[in-house]
Parts: C-alpha cells; structure tokens; sequence
C-alpha cells in the first residue's frame, strides 16, 4: 500500500462532508456532463479545420458553441481564443504579446496577480523586459497612484486581474483601464478575469479591456478548456507550435466534449446570475462573519460588503498552522485550502497574504474557502458548528501560539 493509500484509509469517510474548495478543483454539473456525453460518441466529433461532412458539422458546432460562450461577455465570438487553461490563457496574453509588439521592454502586474501571471512576466527577464510591481492596500486593493507614476514610455502592458483569487478583492478594473489609456493608448491592458467570470458583471463592450482571460471549471464547467478575449486590433503570436486549426493561437485538435460543456457551464450560470449570485452572497457572508464572530483571534483577510467577491470566504485563525487546519477541517468532513494551489505542498506564506501585511504566522494559520450554487445554507451550519471545535483542538496542541 503506497503513503497516499495508507493516508486516506487512516482518514476514512466522514459521516458528513462539505466540500468548499472550488477555486481549486470542482466537479461539473450534472447538465453539463450530459451535454458533453454525445460529443463524445455520435455528435461533430470530427477536426473542424478537416473540409468534409463531419469537419464541416463539427466547425458549425464550434462557431455555435463560442456564440454562447461570448454572449455574456457582450462581445464578438470572433475576438475570442480557446485554449486549454486559465494558466495557457495567461500566458498567452503576455508571452504572445511580446512576440508581436517589439521595441517596449516594460510590463506592470499588482503583487497581487496569479501565479501564471507574474511567472509568465518574469520569464521574460531574459529577453530584457522588466516587471514593475505594483503594491496592493492591506485588503489587497491595486494602488491607483502609483500605478499611475509606474507608466512610462516604455510600458507595454498592464496586468491586473479583475478579482483575487484568494482574499476575493474586486479590482477596480475601470478606473485602472481610464488612468493607463489616458496616459498612453498604446499601452496593452490585460485582466485575469477568471475568478471574476460568473461571479460579476464582465461587460467588455462597455469596459474595452485589450485582453481577457476566463475558464471553464470555475462554473462547474470541465477542467481543460478555457478563453481568451482579443479586442479587435490587438496582435499576439501562439506561444508554441502545432498543427493547423481552427483555433491559430492554440494549435490542437478542437476539443467537441469539452466546448459543449463550456457553452452548457456558462448557459447554466448566467440564466440565474443574479439568483445565484444573491444565494452564494448570503452564504459567504454567514460563513464568513459566524467564523469571526464565534471564534476568538480571527482576521478577516480581504474586503467587506460589495468590494468582495460573492463566494470568497479567507480568514486567518491565530495560534493555528495551515496544514493542521486542512488535516483537521478534512478529518470533520470540511475540504479547504490553505493559501493558494500554487503553494499547498510548499511551506512559505502565500505571496497574497504577505502582500497584505500579513506576517509569515499569520498568513500560515488562514483558511481558504469558495461557496458555488451546490452549496447549501445546511452545510454551512455544519461547517459554523465544527469549525470551533477544529480550531480549539488545535490550539490546544500547539498551545495557541501568541502573535
């Protein structure tokens, strides 16, 4: 029996579970499920670039696919990129951007950004680009000013994302678009809207950000497919190289199953935007505020009220380290992370708490949680009536360390 094996039999099943980890895997609704089923058996299963019956079907499929897609996004399904991730789609927008606009060596991210972001940015170091980091607020807001003062001559892009993924800060994305365009129009303005797509209003008519990202399995979508949005105009370059497709800037095979579930998530998702936004609202914030008020030094990480994503709950429980409390939480049935995916298995402090003026201590003893349409008001009951006793057990072995 291998480590894992042996872990999860001393684990066993609880009696009950709650599972509040979406931002960082999710299954996909029934609906969607089924919608993808006959793509994979009978239905446009064929290579849309190929000119015959089944290619020809199956391109029919995929431009009806990306119109349903775009729509909520209030753009052209022509402007927009199917890739394979948010994290493709991320990269995309920076590496591919540089290989078409030469001459500008500067890009701006918040040192709040994803992972895929500022890596994708730092990489670029060997071709001489430098990474301005713009500094956050300690509810993780992007500063204006000095977003404004870091523009320059040489700047070729911006990258802030619309929502964070982990303390659920709202960007203000708009206000951040008017003072970079009003600086320098040729300045690209990219946003990571990928927590933010299903969660908020992503009107890009309106908006007329240069690029968007957003994804398939943050609304219970299937995992491997995401977008990239491209304002008519702006040019980028595959970041590798394939086979002649549809899609030029993500050279593969055309996915059927996965672009039918994609269309179905976002069908689902916006034909009760508000209803579902309005349930996981309520949800977050009696998780969100029972935690504070029922158990002694917490901090809430991120902002209140409307500035905070619908489903994101973050709150630092003092005296507690962060793998004991995933272990522990697990152990009662309650799944959530500690600080981001990108560092679960690593042991330093998320690169978002710190940025916030969280202490090392502080930003190791938080606790991660996201609430989607499946949940219920039941659930978050159990997870209000256990979590004390999880974090007083805690304490009780490590002694409630004192900060």
């Amino acid at each position: 029996m291998s480590h894992i094996q042996d872990l999860l039999k001393q684990h066993g099943v609880p009696k009950k579970e709650v599972y509040l980890d979406w931002i960082n895997g999710s299954v996909v609704d029934k609906e969607v499920l089924d919608a993808m089923i006959p793509y994979y058996l009978e239905k446009d299963y064929g290579n849309p670039a190929i000119t015959h019956r089944i290619g020809w079907s199956t391109l029919d499929f995929y431009e009806r696919k990306k119109r349903q897609i775009s729509k909520p996004l209030k753009v052209d399904p022509q402007s927009i990129a199917i890739t394979h991730s948010f994290t493709e789609s991320n990269n995309l927008a920076i590496k591919g951007l540089t290989k078409m606009y030469k001459g500008r060596k500067k890009i701006i991210v918040s040192e709040v950004e994803h992972l895929s972001v500022i890596h994708a940015a730092k990489s670029l170091f060997d071709q001489n680009y430098k990474v301005d980091i713009l500094p956050v607020s300690n509810d993780g807001t992007i500063n204006l000013d000095i977003l404004q003062e870091k523009i320059d001559n040489d700047t070729l892009l911006v990258s802030l994302q619309s929502i964070n993924h982990e303390i659920g800060t709202i960007q203000p994305i708009k206000e951040a678009l008017e003072i970079v365009k009003d600086k320098d129009e040729k300045i690209i303005f990219h946003t990571d809207a990928t927590s933010a797509f299903g969660r908020i209003d992503l009107d890009f008519s309106k908006t007329e950000v240069d690029l968007a990202t957003f994804s398939s399995n943050r609304i219970l979508g299937p995992k491997g497919i995401a977008g990239l949005y491209i304002k008519e105009g702006i040019k980028l370059k595959s970041i590798y190289e394939g086979q002649l497709s549809v899609e030029i800037l993500a050279p593969d095979v055309e996915n059927s199953p996965l672009l039918a579930g994609f269309a179905k998530a976002v069908e689902l998702q916006f034909a009760n935007f508000e209803q579902i936004k309005n349930h996981t609202i309520k949800l977050r914030d009696k998780l969100l505020y029972g935690l504070h008020t029922s158990i002694e030094r917490t901090d809430i990480n991120g902002p209140a009220g409307d500035r905070r994503a619908p489903d994101n709950v973050n709150i630092s429980f003092l005296g507690c380290e962060g793998e004991a409390l995933t272990v522990e939480s697990s152990m009662n049935g309650i799944y959530a992370s500690s600080g981001s995916a990108c560092t679960s298995r690593v042991l330093m402090p998320s690169h978002i708490l710190t940025a916030i003026g969280r202490k090392p201590e502080e930003a190791h003893g938080s606790l991660l949680m996201t609430i989607n349409r499946l949940n219920t008001e039941d659930q978050i009951n159990y997870v209000l009536e256990t979590m004390p006793k999880v974090i007083g057990r805690i304490r009780s072995i490590t002694g409630g360390i004192e900060l």
